[in-house]
């Protein structure tokens, strides 16, 4: 009896033993974790910190600086693209000591709407603080949506290689019915709604869905072009291939008046605004932003209309 006694008492405190071990290994990787969460926390608050402390100084010598804004890839709604470029003009614009605002440009294009929104609020703006002029500086390409929100702007100076233009507007999609027919899979779609099913991508097409769909590509290509002309005024020239979707080296973009020279930003602050200190208002995404992005981005999975209008 008694060896079953110390048996049963070896069990249990080997089971306390395994568990205050088991709590205690617990107890470790949460104080980890929390440590690393408190580490990304304090490099995101001392990086905005050092952010802002750079704008208060420039704005605390009085002695006024170039502010720069870039736009960087594709001009899309999974980047907060419009939400960034207002947010950073309006906090330059406001800036008593912004001298003068240098779009750093880089983009392929993206969504006519997105790209309306900052050409509109580029011009809004300006007639607001008329004293402070916003140029363009194109390094690689500024094409499509990118040269819709160029287009808004006082000059817009380029690279003899850099790519500009390509004023207009695509759809594109995939067609299936060939491939279900092979594969024995029957389509059943039904709808209220004579056109709702326009540019479904496993029906064939429709003469009529596509007169509407080119008719919708037309009507945004002519406010592209309307907002170009705008912005450029008679500095365009008169060329048939202008508006057709083509793009151009900078070299040949200046002589058709979609530019107006050669420039980076450095030698733009420094002799076109006259203020050679730069100070970046571009918009960042904290962290918990970006995951969100992340996690909307892979929840979405790839589930796109196929009916996808860009400016690219």
């Amino acid at each position: 009896m008694s060896d079953t006694h110390n048996w049963e008492r070896q069990l249990l405190e080997k089971l306390a033993s395994a568990t205050l071990v088991e709590q205690r290994r617990s107890r470790q990787w949460k104080i980890f974790f929390r440590l690393i969460w408190l580490a990304i926390i304090g490099f995101i608050a001392v990086s905005l910190f050092m952010r802002n402390e750079e704008k208060a100084g420039a704005s605390l010598t009085g002695s006024g600086h170039s502010a720069v804004i870039q736009l960087d890839g594709a001009i899309t709604s999974e980047n907060d693209t419009g939400k960034k470029m207002t947010e950073a003009l309006d906090e330059a614009f406001r800036d008593r000591n912004t001298k003068g605002i240098i779009i750093d440009a880089n983009s392929p294009g993206g969504s006519p709407v997105l790209s309306g929104m900052v050409y509109d609020e580029i011009r809004r703006l300006k007639k607001l603080h008329a004293n402070i002029p916003v140029y363009v500086v194109v390094s690689e390409v500024c094409a499509s949506g990118c040269y819709y929100i160029a287009s808004a702007a006082d000059k817009i100076y380029v690279d003899k290689a850099s790519i500009v233009g390509s004023i207009g507007v695509l759809s594109d999609g995939f067609g299936f019915t060939g491939a279900l027919e092979k594969l024995g899979v029957e389509r059943r779609l039904k709808t209220s709604g004579e056109n709702k099913a326009m540019g479904d991508p496993f029906s064939p097409t429709n003469p009529k869905h596509e007169a509407i769909r080119q008719q919708l590509l037309d009507d945004i290509h002519a406010q592209f072009i309307q907002a170009v002309q705008a912005g450029r005024g008679s500095r365009l020239k008169n060329d048939p291939q202008l508006f057709s979707g083509m793009v151009w080296l900078g070299e040949k973009a200046i002589p058709l008046g979609l530019a107006d020279g050669y420039g980076t930003v450095a030698s733009v602050a420094r002799d076109v605004v006259k203020a050679e200190k730069t100070v970046d208002y571009t918009q960042q995404d904290d962290f918990s932003s970006r995951v969100a992005r992340r996690i909307g981005v892979e929840f979405a999975g790839g589930v796109k209309s196929l009916f996808d209008t860009k400016l690219f």
